[in-house]
């Protein structure tokens, strides 16, 4: 493979820009099916297109907000056993999409800086962590384990509580 001055490349392009004025560098181009249109570049070079303005309303917003805000305020009526087994995971599922739906409500309200809306929808996120947290933890063996927060994750005969 030839090696290459790049000194003299990196000049010779230095030279071409500086020729242009910076109109002839910034003119929007014209539409491609005008014959009198400039060439388009294409690949590394080509400009990038703008995107579109997305047109997102309020109520689209606030409307995911309230959903993972009802999500949340409802994990704390779970109204199945959730100490070990299956009802263990069902509960962390739930507690799993409450998390999710507030990382997806607070990338909603960035997005449309909706900075108060946007603090709820963290706050949100933290309570589905917070409540994974307080089942995960015990059985990990970070957090000590308590009747209702066993060390366990299946079911045994000592984990079930005596009628």
């Amino acid at each position: 493979m030839v090696d290459r001055n790049w000194d003299k490349e990196l000049a010779k392009v230095d030279k071409q820009l500086a020729s242009l004025s910076d109109e002839a560098l910034l003119k929007p181009t014209a539409p491609s099916g005008n014959p009198k249109a400039a060439p388009q570049p294409v690949g590394k070079n080509a400009p990038a297109e703008p995107r579109p303005e997305r047109k997102t309303t309020a109520f689209g917003v606030y409307g995911r907000l309230l959903l993972s805000l009802a999500a949340g305020i409802g994990m704390l009526a779970w109204p199945y056993p959730a100490r070990c087994g299956v009802g263990l995971a069902g509960y962390l599922a739930a507690v799993g999409v409450v998390a999710a739906s507030g990382f997806w409500s607070a990338v909603w309200t960035f997005r449309h800086r909706a900075a108060r809306a946007h603090m709820l929808a963290l706050i949100i996120a933290l309570w589905g962590l917070v409540l994974a947290a307080i089942e995960v933890l015990p059985r990990v063996g970070y957090a000590i384990p308590t009747v209702q927060h066993p060390a366990t994750w299946a079911c045994t005969d000592n984990a079930l509580p005596k009628p």
